[in-house]
């Protein structure tokens, strides 16, 4: 029994040994120490993450060959701003000589066939006809029209001009075999993959991309939990580097589909781009704030210190004035701040500057 009593005694005192000791400071030394009364307050989480630079998809287009043919000339390049139907390139190509000189048959047939039925209603009209003949008359027109029509929506689609199509209309001498590739929208050259004297196909061959990038996309990849704080319409920070200017966006979609490779989930900010600042592929840091008010115990960042096990604590004032350790656990940070879910209370007076001070005092 008096073994054990000694045993239980030396326990305690080692226990008592290793629990921290309240610190107390003379005025002097507490007029360098300063304090903060924690109290509830609204705050806005704070996610910051990567991103990376890609295209405005509604504002970009990869351009395919329309037609087959050889590339004779290049008419721009790389960097270029071209407007909406610019000539990008020319090509030697039979399906575009091909395509003219159907529709130009069609235009012919289309007359022919509309002056017979306008022939045939004025004899029908007359009785010099049967219906049956004059019923055929009018869908033989209707049918040729259609194919005329059929046939220019084939030379829109591969991009011949509206006066090119006039003088085929109305049997003028076109340059035959040359068809142009036009630019389907207004923007930058930022892709060229073709040269002079390469052949194309026609639905497969990429030839140029045209993007506009005065808006571009940051695809930022949120992790966990944080998926459910992001929400469209929220607004978002992008760090370009030391010394720039953050540029501010909005989240326009959240995605539905875990990336396999990195488990995040992309939200796409849309970023305005004046100064063409962003590039395709730049890699950022990505700060998505929440507009969902959320409320808690907040302290500064200054006032946490780590003890042995690197687990965070803070000092906290006592009723008798002194400086009491107390573990905490830290939430979010929030800015400069930290949320703290346990280990204080509303009320309670935390050192803000000091607490490293009072930590060597303790420690001796």
């Amino acid at each position: 029994m008096l073994a054990l009593a000694g045993c239980s005694g030396k326990s305690a005192q080692q226990q008592a040994s290793t629990t921290p000791r309240n610190v107390a400071l003379t005025k002097a030394q507490q007029s360098s120490i300063h304090v903060v009364t924690v109290a509830s307050a609204p705050y806005h989480t704070m996610i910051t993450t990567t991103g990376v630079v890609d295209f405005d998809h509604d504002r970009a287009t990869d351009i395919l060959a329309p037609f087959s043919g050889a590339v004779t000339k290049v008419l721009v390049t790389l960097g270029q701003h071209v407007g909406k139907g610019q000539a990008l390139a020319e090509v030697d190509s039979p399906d575009f000589a091909a395509a003219a000189g159907a529709y130009r048959k069609a235009v012919l047939a289309a007359k022919a066939a509309d002056a017979v039925a306008a022939n045939d209603r004025a004899l029908y009209a007359h009785q010099a006809i049967s219906q049956r003949e004059n019923a055929q008359a009018q869908a033989d027109a209707a049918g040729a029209d259609a194919d005329r029509d059929a046939a220019l929506q084939t030379l829109v689609a591969l991009h011949m001009d509206a006066r090119t199509i006039a003088d085929i209309r109305d049997g003028r001498a076109v340059a035959g075999g040359r068809g142009v590739i036009r630019a389907p929208i207004a923007g930058t050259l930022v892709a060229k993959s073709i040269a002079p004297g390469q052949t194309l196909a026609a639905g497969t061959t990429p030839c140029f991309t045209v993007a506009d990038t005065s808006a571009m996309w940051v695809m930022a990849n949120v992790f966990g939990d944080d998926v459910a704080r992001v929400k469209t319409g929220e607004s978002a920070s992008i760090d370009l580097g030391v010394g720039d200017k953050p540029m501010t966006g909005t989240v326009t979609n959240v995605g539905d589909v875990v990336d396999p490779d990195t488990r995040s989930v992309q939200a796409r900010v849309q970023v305005d781009n004046p100064d063409g600042v962003l590039k395709k592929q730049m890699y950022l840091t990505v700060h998505l704030r929440s507009r969902d008010a959320l409320r808690g115990l907040l302290i500064p960042v200054s006032a946490v210190l780590r003890d042995d096990e690197n687990l965070p604590f803070v000092y906290v004032v006592d009723p008798d004035g002194s400086y009491a350790r107390r573990s905490i656990s830290l939430g979010k940070r929030v800015g400069d701040r930290y949320v703290i879910p346990e280990g204080l209370h509303a009320g309670d007076k935390v050192v803000v500057d000091g607490s490293i001070f009072l930590q060597f005092i303790q420690s001796q």
